[in-house]
């Protein structure tokens, strides 16, 4: 018997669907515009080919900003991934602790980007701050305004305390639709804990794992409020990561061009390493 296929139900998205696409249609074509262009003022504009492009690619600012970009979301992966799973495995699976343990989890995500700035600026201060008051109280000299490798590890606890909890509650949900039935034939086979975890529980975990890096991926690659609060790039250029040097790029030096080709490259970087990240933990799955 054939199927009758009903496609009115596109009329309901439809609007979201234009919506969205005029949203998003506009400004990068503004930012196309702008990036093979110059301007000399007067709102005068004069055809400039790949000129930008070429000075993006080829600047060692540019080369600096993106190494501490990857240097920082790669080392949040490693961190939070992990650790995110190792707190859900802990959690427990039924009773009266389940919605405490998933409400405070959710807290730190509820709390707006700017103020988590704000909260771990003020936290981290030597003077004032609990954590750089503890740090020099026991002999360690901390000053994440004045040296570098204090703000990269504050930068790095503050995104930690921030977004793992997003990692907790994903790989939780993985977790909690385990059939119990897994674990008793587990338990009649004798199989370790180790063994449960890594043929029942990370298999099942895999999908919303997958979520978890690719969300994670693009938010820290996308960063800026935080690390703008926190340090504002410094001390120096330490802590200027990409999406930082654009704003500095576009809004300080009011470089349009240069500032439209590195965002459209800043653009192309996140997709294309989606794209791997995504193709790569999928792989096993397709086979």
């Amino acid at each position: 018997m054939n199927k009758t296929v009903n496609h009115k139900a596109w009329f309901l998205v439809l609007p979201v669907l234009v919506l969205v696409a005029f949203n998003a249609f506009i400004p990068l074509m503004t930012v196309v515009n702008y990036s093979v262009q110059e301007t000399f003022g007067d709102n005068t504009f004069f055809w400039a080919g790949l000129i930008w492009f070429e000075d993006v690619l080829h600047s060692e600012r540019f080369h600096a900003a993106l190494v501490r970009q990857l240097t920082f979301t790669f080392t949040i992966l490693a961190i939070e991934i992990p650790l995110g799973v190792v707190i859900a495995l802990t959690m427990p699976k039924r009773g009266i602790w389940v919605p405490v343990c998933l409400v405070t989890m959710a807290l730190p995500l509820l709390i707006p980007w700017n103020v988590v700035g704000a909260i771990w600026n003020i936290f981290a201060l030597p003077e004032i701050g609990l954590l750089g008051q503890v740090l020099n109280g026991l002999g360690i000299d901390y000053n994440f305004t004045r040296q570098p490798g204090a703000a990269w590890f504050t930068l790095i606890a503050m995104d930690v305390w921030h977004w793992t909890s997003l990692v907790v509650l994903l790989a939780y949900a993985g977790l909690v639709s385990i059939p119990d039935a897994f674990y008793q034939a587990a338990k009649i086979d004798g199989a370790s804990t180790w063994a449960i975890f890594r043929h029942i529980q990370l298999p099942k975990m895999k999908r919303v794992l997958t979520i978890a890096v690719l969300l994670r991926f693009m938010d820290s690659f996308n960063i800026y409020t935080e690390p703008f609060v926190l340090t504002g790039g410094g001390p120096g250029n330490s802590t200027t990561l990409l999406s930082i040097d654009l704003v500095k790029l576009a809004l300080g030096q009011f470089d349009l061009g240069p500032a439209a080709a590195m965002s459209l490259i800043y653009f192309l970087i996140i997709l294309a390493l989606s794209w791997i990240f995504y193709t790569l933990m999928m792989r096993d799955e397709e086979r």
